[in-house]
């Protein structure tokens, strides 16, 4: 990122007020440095010379004594309004590449960058408050007292004025050639901090899984491993902080004093006046302080510089067109995939493809066109693992845009609509979609099931015992109002299944027909698996369209429409010679049995 870059400016609206505040109250604050150097100088030049008495001094002490006041008070105003134009910016970029990675959908998040993006959001992004409390506005004094002061110090001694003029592009000079030899070294700490983040989430996430097998201790070399290479590029860091800021006082140093001892000389010859000199002698310090201040603070705000560098990447990521057109009524309509085929990741498969198959009121009749409302169709999405069932699921949520085909929805009444078309608003409300590992918001587990719904004590108890979420209900704490931590924490992964099967068991079959579930028996027993199929036999009795990523059998038993899901290689690029045969797609669909 550049010094004030301006995407951050376009990005984050309260950094552009902050920066305009913080010009001008640099402007201020060379004006009070100007005039607290003169002040100085006019008291200081006749005492020394023994030409004033203390009534004499009362006044320019007085306006001393407030401009110092007043620089205070703007020093204070400056880190008051940065503290909150830095919490301000940092929550603003954290929002947009939360939103910007979750509207990229779960096949660029998939690519490995979730995790990444999490820590950016959550601890890299933090960062950026030294680059907008400490490093920012000393950029900008460097602009305005920096100039300010030395035309004032050409005004009074012209010598002096040319040594700060020589002398004052070495810092640059120093900064640039100390910033070379750094290169990259924020960059791999930030890298080594998403390393470490992106491994604890996964061990989070499946330690359930690791202590049941008993290997919860396993990850742990790998977690130390990983801390001790956060430590040792942070301490690196901050060598370089330090080094660099100890070269920058000695050069500054070194310059203050030629202006001095220029000073001092001249003195003794009764070349330069004592009031001139003493203004001069008070000036230049003040004149090397923002570039010193600006060199000093520069290695603490790489590291949110580059975490600002990664937010932009983000958010520089091009967003796949998003329909407009008003979903229809899911209530006896059908839905098609007509020849859809989905590139797995970065690998050279489709995963679907070519899948062509319809569902809905029909029945589980592909290519029927009956007006009259089904009774409820289970479909099952059968296949080898990697087939691209999951990616089938995602496809028909709106999550994911094929890259070949297309899905068309049949409403009973009216034409039938690309669901590319489709606002993704007005079609998630009617689906429900429970996958294999829901994420749960906080609050009580009554709280979590209805989810602001008002529903009677009897009908909820109907739906636990539906989902077998009675028998967890019986071991929890405090029952319904046992509470859940972010994301369901406090459950397992079973149980959070039976909390997500009994919310959505709760939904109006008329506003939710369609439920997608994605391998809703993978972590359940025996039990778990018979509420399961219970609570899909419900949803068909209740008129829905069940669509299920199945591998056991019991779920297949069930379905009354099987769709088996297969993967293709990618066809080769077809070369652009005169001479070359057409490449073919992949003529592979989904088989209905």
């Amino acid at each position: 990122m550049k010094p004030l870059d301006p995407r951050l400016l376009r990005q984050a609206r309260a950094a552009r007020g902050y920066v305009v505040l913080t010009a001008v109250l640099g402007l201020v604050t060379a004006g009070l440095v100007v005039a607290q150097a003169l002040l100085i100088a006019s008291v200081l030049a006749p005492a020394i010379q023994g030409s004033l008495s203390l009534p004499d001094v009362g006044t320019p002490l007085t306006l001393l004594a407030a401009v110092v006041a007043v620089r205070a008070g703007v020093a204070w105003a400056q880190e008051r309004f940065a503290l909150k134009a830095a919490t301000k910016t940092v929550a603003e970029l954290r929002e947009q590449v939360v939103s910007h990675a979750v509207a990229l959908g779960p096949r660029w998040l998939a690519t490995g960058r979730g995790p990444a993006v999490a820590t950016l959001a959550t601890r890299g992004l933090d960062d950026l408050e030294p680059y907008m409390v400490r490093y920012l506005p000393q950029l900008l004094l460097a602009a305005t007292v920096t100039p300010a002061t030395l035309a004032v110090v050409l005004g009074l001694d012209w010598i002096s004025a040319i040594i700060i003029a020589v002398t004052i592009p070495l810092i640059p000079v120093f900064m640039i050639l100390v910033g070379q030899l750094t290169a990259g070294t924020s960059e791999r700490r930030l890298e080594v901090m998403q390393r470490l983040g992106s491994q604890v989430l996964d061990l989070m996430a499946g330690l359930p899984t690791l202590r049941a097998f008993g290997r919860e201790h396993g990850p742990e070399k790998r977690v130390r491993a990983l801390g001790d290479a956060n430590r040792r590029a942070t301490m690196g860091t901050l060598r370089v902080a330090f080094l660099s800021g100890m070269v920058l006082e000695l050069l500054t140093t070194l310059s203050v004093a030629l202006v001095a001892v220029g000073i001092g000389l001249r003195l003794v010859y009764g070349e330069v006046g004592l009031e001139p000199a003493l203004a001069v002698l008070v000036l230049a310090p003040e004149v090397y302080l923002p570039l010193r201040q600006v060199g000093m603070h520069f290695h603490a705000s790489t590291d949110g510089i580059a975490a600002a560098n990664q937010a932009f990447e983000v958010l520089d990521e091009p967003l796949r067109p998003v329909g407009t057109t008003p979903a229809p009524s899911l209530a006896g309509s059908r839905i098609t995939f007509e020849g859809v085929s989905v590139r797995a990741g970065d690998r050279d498969v489709l995963a679907p493809a070519a899948l062509t198959t319809t569902f809905g009121s029909a029945g589980g009749e592909a290519g029927s066109a009956s007006d009259a409302p089904s009774s409820g169709t289970v479909v099952a999405l059968t296949g080898p693992s990697g087939s691209g069932k999951t990616t089938t699921a995602l496809v028909l949520l709106g999550l994911l845009a094929p890259d070949a085909g297309r899905v068309v929805v049949t409403p009973r009444e009216g034409e039938p609509v690309d669901l590319a078309e489709i606002d993704p608003a007005t079609w998630w409300p009617q689906v429900a979609w429970v996958p294999q590992r829901p994420t749960l918001t906080p609050g009580t587990v009554r709280e979590v099931v209805l989810d602001g719904r008002e529903v009677p004590d009897d009908e909820l108890a109907d739906a636990a015992r539906l989902s077998g979420l009675d028998a967890v209900l019986d071991v929890l704490p405090d029952g319904w109002a046992t509470p859940i931590g972010q994301g369901g924490v406090g459950l397992s992964v079973g149980q959070r299944q039976r909390v997500a099967l009994t919310a959505a068991l709760l939904g109006d079959p008329s506003r939710v027909p369609l439920v997608v579930l994605d391998e809703p028996t993978a972590h359940l027993d025996a039990r778990g698996e018979r509420a399961v199929l219970d609570a899909v036999r419900a949803w068909r009795d209740q008129g829905r369209t069940v669509v299920v990523v199945a591998h056991r059998t019991s779920l297949v038993e069930l379905a009354d429409q099987v769709v088996v899901v297969s993967s293709a290689a990618l066809p080769p690029a077809p070369r652009t010679g005169a001479d070359d045969a057409p490449t073919s797609a992949p003529t592979s669909s989904g088989a209905v049995a």
